[in-house]
């Protein structure tokens, strides 16, 4: 081959490997905004939105005080020892956006922690994998100071929320957890929706919800829909598959994963029997 060809070639190459890497440093930088969707807007007092809810301050490990709401509980039948549900929401919006499901909880006779993670809902921080298990910690410990410890407690995690509560279920092992659209790590979502990207070699923030079922033995309730863009349902069917203390699987027909009815009365009912059933 002439000389001057083969240093064309080269050069090429060395083109195309720059491009690469610096198509796959930005993608490493910007990640982050990429996985979190925050709605960083201050929301009303609590009592404003629900009725009879309040307000309380969460504190976490590493010095951040973050805004959640307490609903007591305010129906039945509930199940026979009182108890209340954490929920650790997902990747977009605040606390506000998910009001109703705690109202349907509630009104079911159980009391909700609506947390939102740092940078959400005027929160200060930004999140991360790390922050967001600091946050939920924070949440548990003011479900606690509530008169409501971890045995007295379901852990509800919605979408990336599932990732949150998984991790902190090892930590502090809750009466049960209920998992909404999970998947069994994010690098899976990410692959599936980036199939030409290197996602498992470059994600930062993994939320492993499998790693963390396989072994436990607190019950669990599975929810997703049959129709999920958002999450594949296929990995939300392989979580129920691993978890090895499954109490339900609960498929909702027809629903994707954003849908009215994920937010509604039949996942607030999977709840409350979950509830009953540990109690």
């Amino acid at each position: 081959m002439p000389t001057k060809r083969r240093h064309l070639i080269l050069r090429g190459l060395l083109v195309v490997a720059l491009l690469i890497g610096t198509v796959m440093g930005i993608l490493w930088a910007v990640q982050r905004q990429l996985i979190y969707f925050p709605d960083a807007a201050p929301v009303p007092p609590a009592g404003e939105v629900i009725p009879g809810a309040r307000d309380v301050t969460l504190h976490t490990e590493d010095g951040l005080e973050l805004g959640a709401w307490f609903i007591p509980a305010r129906g039945g039948p509930g199940p026979r020892t009182p108890m209340a549900v954490l929920v650790a929401p997902g990747n977009g919006g605040n606390r506000e956006g998910r009001a109703g499901l705690a109202e349907e909880l509630s009104d079911r006779g159980l009391a909700v922690l609506l947390m939102d993670y740092r940078g959400y809902g005027g929160n200060p921080g930004n999140p991360t994998e790390e922050g967001l298990a600091a946050d939920s910690l924070a949440a548990a410990e003011a479900l606690e100071a509530l008169g409501y410890p971890p045995e007295r407690t379901i852990y509800f995690g919605e979408s990336l929320g599932t990732g949150v509560v998984a991790a902190l279920h090892v930590r502090r092992p809750p009466a049960g957890m209920v998992l909404r659209s999970p998947f069994t790590e994010l690098a899976a979502v990410g692959a599936h929706h980036y199939p030409f990207v290197p996602v498992r070699l470059l994600l930062r923030d993994r939320f492993r919800v499998v790693e963390h079922l396989s072994s436990s033995d607190v019950p669990v309730t599975v929810i997703y829909g049959d129709h999920d863009t958002v999450v594949p349902s296929a990995l939300s069917a392989s979580v129920a598959d691993a978890a090895s203390a499954l109490a339900e699987r609960v498929v909702i027909s027809g629903a994707d994963h954003n849908d009215p009815v994920m937010f509604g009365p039949r996942v607030a009912e999977a709840v409350a029997r979950l509830a009953r059933e540990v109690t």
